[in-house]
């Protein structure tokens, strides 16, 4: 059960002198198809994975990350929901991203910052390249993040 529980498969929950275990309902739906959260083109990265099922349920963004690694992550995942090439105004980026999460206005904020949106004159659109990273940036997103972004941009990489 540890290592069910390693690679989230099963949660546990301390109940006086046991541990129950309850089984990760959103896993198996992605392992189903039913899930957009680790649809087949994601990231390759482990710890990337981890943070996904971690703080995903489903669709739904459980809370939003307070670490910065673990919150490139979430915002790679949201950027899924999106359109390469495609504008977008302010209140459709905002219904898509209320899908996930109430905090609209944190997570657009955020995928703007890391500049996986632009933004000007109103109209938002998924970034035509992946960002340059200053290393101590770098450090913060998972591995394989510019070849999946550069997929992403070219259409190679299906949304939710």
């Amino acid at each position: 059960m540890h290592r069910l529980e390693g690679v989230g498969i099963v949660t546990a929950t301390p109940d006086a002198t046991r541990r129950l275990y309850t089984l990760n309902d959103g896993l198996l739906s992605q392992v189903r198809g039913s899930s957009p959260v680790g649809a087949q083109e994601g990231i390759d990265d482990p710890d990337h994975q981890r943070t996904v099922r971690i703080f995903f349920d489903g669709p739904r963004l459980r809370q939003i990350p307070a670490k910065r690694k673990a919150r490139v992550s979430v915002l790679l995942e949201l950027l899924r929901r999106f359109e390469a090439g495609r504008d977008y105004s302010e209140p459709e980026v905002n219904a898509i991203l209320r899908e996930a999460h109430d905090d609209v206005a944190t997570l657009r904020r955020e995928l703007i910052d890391y500049r996986y949106l632009t933004r000007s004159e109103g109209t938002y659109r998924v970034a035509d390249a992946p960002p340059e990273r200053h290393p101590n940036e770098a450090q913060e997103a998972p591995a394989g993040e510019s070849a999946w972004l550069g997929a992403l941009i070219r259409g190679a990489v299906q949304g939710a």
